[in-house]
């Protein structure tokens, strides 16, 4: 029961954090720290990944209208406006899917830890600053979904990479300030991050079940089934408060807030290693 409730907690924090361009890695890693869950490595390893599934499936019911491309007018058909914004989503992930494949376990093994969270979590809270105050008076270049060409799709798609290199990050942050970078609207990059987001989160979930040889008990599978019950419900309430909030503020306080976070996260890691010392 104790573990069920734990479950709920690291929930609530992945449908808050995937959305917000907080990073939802960092979050977890310190919320592991005070609340850990009796379950094995190989499983923990695999819950940080698919509970990101519950937090997908929100996008998906919120944006129904906007990504299912098989109904014209009330009529089965092919709208291919929408198939076009698929073609870009694909495009977009291309490099991130790459490097997921081939380097996926090796990267973690280089990367996963502290300092890198923390690094990244400062040096994209800079720059989340840096960019708003250059945008500042600007007219965006992009201004809908339809807007954003191949190329544009493409370049996101590199930001989204970084992210999956460097935990920390952010993966909704990194491709919210490359679309910035290159003109597009808050609005606009911050769904084209979302529609970005599910075939992100269904092929990095798919790798890391199919790499996996480790059986789960019973009650590990239902940790995983609650966390990801729980991420989904949360996520519809973030996902809402976030483009509600972008429509009247820019993005400058979720970057002070990385800066804070990435320093206490360096601050508490440096301190437990001295005094293990």
């Amino acid at each position: 029961m104790i573990d069920i409730l734990k479950a709920i907690l690291f929930g609530i924090v992945e449908g808050i954090t995937e959305w917000l361009p907080i990073s939802s890695t960092g979050h977890m890693i310190l919320l592991n720290e005070f609340v850990k869950l009796d379950v094995t490595e190989a499983f923990w390893d695999v819950f940080l990944v698919v509970i990101q599934l519950g937090a997908i499936l929100a996008v998906v019911l919120i944006y129904w209208d906007k990504l299912f491309p098989f109904r014209v007018k009330g009529k089965w058909g092919v709208d291919q406006k929408k198939m076009s914004m698929w073609y870009k989503i694909l495009v977009a992930s291309i490099p991130a899917g790459i490097v997921g494949v081939l380097f996926d376990d090796i990267l973690n093994a280089w990367f996963y830890n502290y300092q890198t969270v923390a690094i990244m979590l400062v040096l994209f809270g800079i720059l989340f600053i840096m960019i708003e105050d250059r945008n500042r008076g600007q007219v965006p270049r992009v201004k809908t979904i339809s807007g954003i060409g191949y190329r544009t799709a493409f370049i996101i798609g590199v930001f989204q990479l970084i992210a999956a290199v460097f935990p920390g990050t952010s993966r909704s942050g990194a491709t919210i300030i490359g679309s910035l970078l290159i003109g597009v609207s808050r609005t606009v990059a911050a769904e084209f991050t979302f529609f970005l987001a599910i075939p992100a989160m269904f092929g990095g979930s798919a790798i890391k079940l199919l790499k996996t040889d480790a059986v789960f008990s019973g009650s590990e599978i239902g940790i995983l089934i609650v966390g990801m019950v729980v991420a989904f419900i949360v996520s519809i309430f973030a996902i809402k408060f976030l483009m509600g909030y972008i429509k009247k503020h820019d993005f400058k306080v979720f970057g002070w807030y990385r800066i804070v976070l990435g320093i206490l996260v360096l601050l508490y890691f440096t301190m437990r290693s001295l005094l293990s010392l």
